[in-house]
């Protein structure tokens, strides 16, 4: 079979094709994958999300319209088809990746190098401007998302606002960019920070380095995406389930999850993996078999790592645009 060269694809395809790749990889201990439905989740809704979202996902990949326009969008059509929200941080990564994949092009076109990398969503990331971060704000209008509080000297710009915080960002002047960065660094030690804001502001290094595990890696893309999973739940803890729970049961959520890619369990003599050691090779020697087990308990225990999905969502959509490819 003839390799398919992937600039070539349309990025739009290849963002869609990451968001039903995401939900299909199974087991990703205590999210919907194809094998396991949440009380107020299905499988099948987050294949209707990510259909409504392709709206938005054209916004991001042309030059009319913002990033922020496009994210809203893309909220609006996942929430209308899937009835729910099923994808809303995954569109908040994909939406600058695909500006990126097409930024300097002329006409919107695909840029002729092909080569997505951090510089490119960085710049993206820094051009967004206050009318993004109200759109974005609007965005929560349209779902429930389940966000903390935010720091102490930011409540009026706590997101669950909406649209009325929008006074709040035109006098301080800020950019979307600017509110991810109040999200990314925390003034509590303890708390756990936001990952997908982190990656807005750091150029998406947890993004590119979990693509590059999942191109490195071998088997179905879904398996790969599991597998991923689970080191990027091994190295950070995840930000939903802080939020829903408390920083100290996402560190053992992390600490389980690190357990299944070399590191022993409980009563082992090993322990864990470090975070420091959560590589490639770590990764690609991830037992599925074992996290099917703890897939089950984190449901159990109502332990949901949502945002490690978010970001395992835009890896795939790296990888895709890097060469990995489909049942090849």
């Amino acid at each position: 079979m003839t390799a398919v060269d992937s600039r070539a694809r349309d990025p739009v395809d290849d963002a869609t094709l990451a968001l039903l790749l995401e939900v299909a990889g199974t087991p990703k201990p205590g999210n919907v994958d194809r094998r396991r439905d949440l009380d107020d989740l299905r499988f099948e809704s987050f294949l209707g999300g990510a259909v409504g979202a392709r709206d938005g996902l054209e916004l991001a990949a042309s030059d009319e319209g913002s990033v922020g326009d496009a994210f809203e969008r893309g909220v609006a059509g996942m929430a209308d088809r899937a009835g729910t929200n099923t994808q809303f941080g995954c569109l908040l990564l994909l939406v600058p990746l695909l500006r990126a994949t097409v930024v300097g092009s002329p006409a919107g076109d695909v840029s002729p190098s092909g080569d997505l990398d951090p510089d490119a969503v960085d710049r993206v990331t820094r051009e967004t401007t206050v009318g993004d971060a109200v759109a974005f704000y609007r965005a929560f209008e349209r779902v429930d998302v389940a966000v903390a509080d935010p720091p102490a000297d930011a409540a009026e710009l706590d997101v669950r606002h909406g649209s009325d915080a929008a006074p709040a960002l035109r006098d301080r002047e800020l950019t979307l960019r600017d509110v991810m960065a109040v999200s990314a660094a925390p003034d509590d030690p303890d708390r756990v920070p936001d990952r997908n804001a982190q990656e807005w502001v750091e150029g998406f290094p947890r993004t590119f380095r979990a693509a590059e595990w999942i191109r490195a890696d071998e088997g179905p893309l879904t398996d790969r995406a599991a597998r991923a999973f689970l080191g990027l739940l091994a190295a950070e803890p995840d930000t939903l389930v802080a939020a829903s729970h408390d920083p100290e049961t996402a560190r053992e959520a992390s600490a389980r999850a690190a357990a299944l890619l070399g590191g022993a369990d409980d009563g082992g003599s090993t322990g864990p993996l470090d975070p420091s050691d959560v590589d490639a090779d770590a990764v690609h020697g991830a037992d599925l078999d074992a996290a099917e087990a703890l897939a089950t308990a984190f449901v159990d225990e109502g332990i949901n790592p949502g945002t490690t999905a978010d970001l395992t969502c835009a890896a795939l959509y790296v990888a895709l645009r890097r060469g990995a490819e489909v049942a090849r």
